[in-house]
């Protein structure tokens, strides 16, 4: 039930990677037949991929992950565009590969605006547009939110950055091959995505880059990636996440509506037989794989330990900040209390999950919930008055 963190890498995929590890090894640089067949395979994933968001192969740049091609695409933009301004503008619920890019940048002079987010998670249009100066360079706004699942207005925030003749990059991450993407049709300019998150391995991503773009390079030295992104090529990634790109393509519609189904049955449940719940993030406009929700006089870290031992892997927020004793900088976006913050719970699900899996989950958590309320002062307070 942690399916935002990664995946499982399908046995499809596998088969690519095993085979491009194994007997087809060769570093796709090198100039002999055996390597041409390697470097022409590559090519083949960067099409496949490129074709998944409507983009053009020669425009999809792999990289180690998505936090790389935050990195990339926000510093990159910055250095390049340096002499046009210093201002750019995000939110406060973006993951932490942008947030902490924007504030490394923000100690070498540029200045960055934070929109806030409403309950629901939404960024307010009008104060995007507001927020909009001379100096502004860069948009960045995540396509899906990683931990509430809200969808945010990514056309909308494209025609606004394109209209004042601004780029804009958005954090794809958990869209990717999750829901249909077009980068001409939203007015996307940069988009990040990774493959562990489709079913695909850990370690490989991509940025897409728009033809024209001005961006400077984050790593030096070889001349991969058309000269803009030094490093071996990760071979076996490559062609497991253009494999991975494939599958997710063309189960998209059928795994969305799979999904979406088993999603609602867990919410409803929950609201319904767990009292002083709330879900995070808006009904609609969500993953169809994600479900978040914050129980009342419960420490969610408890709550983790509970299901684990019942075998139930789940997460308090984003599987990258595991280990902060902070509540999630996204619920506190929201509105909510550390307090309140503290008790959260995101579960997402993929289409492997079954619905005999969420009737256990639910199940499972309401039995784990009462448990913590019982030893909780706040609740037995609660409960007396």
């Amino acid at each position: 039930m942690d399916n935002a963190a990664t995946t499982r890498v399908l046995p499809e995929v596998f088969k690519e990677i095993k085979l491009y590890l194994t007997e087809e090894f060769w570093n796709p640089s090198s100039t002999y037949e055996s390597a041409g067949k390697t470097a022409r395979k590559i090519a083949e994933a960067r099409e496949k991929i490129a074709g998944a968001i409507g983009a053009k192969g020669k425009e999809i740049y792999f990289t180690s992950g998505g936090s790389e091609s935050d990195n990339w695409a926000i510093k990159g933009v910055a250095d390049a565009l340096r002499s046009k301004g210093d201002h750019i503008i995000t939110t406060a619920i973006e993951h932490h590969a942008v947030l902490h890019t924007c504030e490394y940048l923000e100690q070498h002079g540029f200045e960055v605006t934070y929109l806030p987010v409403d309950k629901k998670g939404f960024i307010d249009i009008k104060e995007l547009e507001a927020a909009i100066r001379p100096t502004t360079v860069l948009i960045s706004v995540m396509f899906a939110n990683n931990e509430i699942g809200t969808l945010e207005p990514v056309s909308e925030i494209g025609e606004i950055a394109h209209r004042h003749g601004i780029l804009f990059h958005t954090d794809a991450v958990q869209a990717f091959g999750h829901m249909p993407i077009n980068v001409s049709e939203m007015n996307i300019d940069l988009l990040s995505a990774s493959a562990h998150k489709i079913n695909g391995p850990k370690g490989v991503g991509f940025l897409y880059i728009r033809s024209g773009v001005k961006i400077t390079n984050l790593i030096h030295g070889g001349a991969q990636e058309k000269g803009r992104r030094a490093g071996t090529t990760n071979t076996a990634g490559i062609i497991g996440f253009g494999k991975a790109a494939e599958i997710a393509l063309s189960r998209m519609e059928q795994r969305k509506e799979y999904e979406s189904s088993l999603r609602n049955r867990l919410i409803d449940r929950v609201l319904t037989e767990i009292p002083y719940t709330t879900l995070n993030g808006d009904t609609e406009k969500r993953l169809s794989n994600n479900a978040n929700f914050c129980f009342k006089f419960v420490d969610g870290e408890s709550l983790l330990i509970l299901l684990d031992q019942k075998g139930i892997c789940a997460s308090s927020g984003s599987a990258c900040a595991s280990g902060s004793i902070d509540p999630s900088h996204v619920l506190l976006a929201l509105g909510l209390s550390y307090e309140t913050a503290h008790g959260s719970l995101r579960l997402t699900i993929s289409e492997d999950t079954t619905e005999d899996d969420i009737d256990y989950v639910v199940d499972s958590l309401k039995e784990s919930v009462e448990r913590l309320r019982k030893v909780s002062p706040l609740y037995k307070k609660m409960m007396e008055e």
